[in-house]
């Protein structure tokens, strides 16, 4: 397909957007047959293209972080409800491309679990309960008052009419690792599973992703370090607070023992172990996230380090990271 997309590239391209996909799609093409170099060429010049359509500033990002530690520490957690080992509502969070569809898949192939994929349900439910609010760092004041009961109640109600046959559905929301603290005062049963991924692989694997929607900081090399690094700070936050609520699934463990990484996330989430849970590619249902045509196979190791082709193009990212304190070394 190489000679085909260049002419087009050659020719010009008229849509924007047309234009950013032409350049994914050559990176992919390069990558796929190991010329890195023009792979992250075309990378570059695609990232470059979406990141100038794109409104976007990282600082704002970093302030609402900032802001949900702030507000939820301490006393916060002070009156927060005794976790339930009963089964119930399963979060999966974590960054985008770090193996949160891989472990969904796993999960959901559980009779007891299905996936309801990633929705809104919880934020919609968070701003109901808090009521109008003057912006996001007014919201995230007022979360710390509101009425942690009816939250949970309103998020319940909002997904089990979806699978009321089904005792333990999956929210796959990546971004539900902002809420986490409030997860935990509404709802007392839920489980969460945190997967997270080798820094450099995870932020060359969303770098690399043209996203239908949403994450903006995932096209400049110099946002991933920054909102990666506040990312990793909140996380260390919500751990250092509520330590075994949360399970951390590390990406590379998984490939390395799935077994054994999986039974840990099934007994984590109160249920009994099923063995079509290392059968996750044969589960029939459906999903759209970027991961689709990988869950689809049984495990493989290829995307393990897989940045290390791009040392030296991802140097300014890794550079970055080392300075905002984050380890290379391992997944969490």
């Amino acid at each position: 397909h190489i000679e085909g997309l260049l002419e087009r590239v050659k020719g010009g391209i008229k849509h924007p957007s047309g234009e950013v996909q032409v350049y994914y799609a050559l990176a992919k093409e390069y990558e796929d047959i190991g010329d890195y170099e023009k792979s992250f060429s075309f990378l570059q010049k695609g990232a470059d293209r979406r990141q100038s359509l794109l409104q976007y500033k990282v600082t704002e990002d970093e302030d609402v972080i900032r802001a949900i530690e702030k507000t939820m520490s301490g006393d916060f957690f002070e009156d927060q409800p005794a976790p339930d080992a009963s089964p119930g509502p399963i979060f999966i969070v974590g960054l985008p491309r770090s193996g949160t569809t891989l472990v969904d898949r796993i999960l959901s192939s559980h009779s007891q679990v299905d996936s309801l994929g990633e929705i809104n349900d919880f934020a919609l439910s968070m701003m109901r309960t808090a009521g109008p609010s003057a912006g996001k760092i007014d919201l995230i004041n007022k979360t710390a008052d509101m009425d942690f009961k009816l939250l949970g109640e309103r998020y319940l109600a909002s997904t089990r009419s979806r699978r009321p046959d089904i005792p333990c559905l999956i929210d796959k929301t990546p971004a539900n690792y902002l809420y986490i603290g409030l997860i935990v005062r509404a709802l007392p049963t839920a489980k969460i599973i945190h997967v997270c991924r080798n820094p450099m692989d995870s932020c060359y694997a969303m770098y690399k992703t043209l996203f239908r929607m949403g994450y903006p900081f995932s096209y400049s090399l110099e946002n991933l370090a920054r909102y990666y690094t506040a990312y990793r700070g909140l996380m260390n936050h919500w751990q250092d607070a509520l330590g075994v609520r949360i399970l951390d699934v590390k990406y590379e463990d998984l490939i390395a023992n799935q077994e054994k990484v999986s039974r840990q996330i099934i007994d984590h989430c109160a249920l009994e172990w099923e063995p079509d849970c290392l059968d996750f590619h044969l589960n029939k249902s459906p999903t759209a996230t970027a991961s689709a045509a990988q869950v689809r196979q049984p495990l493989y190791s290829g995307s393990v380090e897989k940045w290390r082709a791009y040392e030296k193009e991802l140097l300014p990212l890794k550079q970055a990271l080392e300075s905002g304190g984050i380890s290379l070394q391992e997944s969490a």
